[in-house]
């Protein structure tokens, strides 16, 4: 058995309503378990909402999340996204201190070699928004603090599988969601 502690991507379709958010992570905490990335957002169903969360476990820990979330009524699917299928991929904003022209300047071809969006301006500072995985974000980050980094938020890692893979109805086990049958 594999007791390395690894990052796994986990794709969970939950109910789109108030107190979801509240049970998912209560289970975790619960647990004991920490998430270390969490993003939330509408599917193209409005009933249904896709949340995709990271956590540093081993194998066996990961395999008894992800029975515990399936337990709970207001999930649909689980699926953990192999990391070798999956585009990731983080939204981060950086306000970086630009008190000069030089300063600016420098900051404006770090945007570029990054491909980071310019999404404000002033006379004291730049705002950059950057999407990439773990890796582009941190050395970013880096760079840009050599210039004096203001304000930084990070979304949290989206994620879906490359090719025909999804989180849909096959992912399922026969029978796992009977949701409005006359279930005893």
């Amino acid at each position: 058995m594999n007791n390395a502690i690894t990052r796994h991507t986990l794709a969970v379709l939950v109910d789109n309503e108030a107190g979801v958010l509240s049970r998912v992570a209560r289970l975790f905490s619960g647990k004991g378990y920490n998430i270390e990335s969490l993003a939330v957002g509408a599917t193209h169903d409005p009933a249904v909402s896709r949340m995709t969360i990271e956590m540093l476990t081993d194998e066996k820990q990961a395999r008894l999340i992800c029975n515990q979330l399936r337990k709970l009524i207001c999930v649909h699917s689980v699926k953990r996204l192999s990391m070798e299928r999956a585009i990731r991929r983080e939204l981060v904003l950086i306000k970086v201190s630009a008190p000069n022209r030089q300063d600016r300047s420098e900051i404006m071809q770090i945007a570029n070699i990054f491909r980071a969006s310019i999404i404000d301006v002033s006379t004291e500072t730049i705002t950059l928004a950057v999407i990439g995985d773990d890796s582009k974000a941190e050395a970013l980050q880096k760079l840009l603090g050599e210039f004096g980094i203001l304000e930084l938020v990070r979304t949290g890692t989206v994620a879906l599988e490359r090719g025909r893979y999804t989180i849909d109805e096959q992912t399922k086990e026969k029978g796992e969601f009977d949701y409005g049958k006359n279930v005893l």
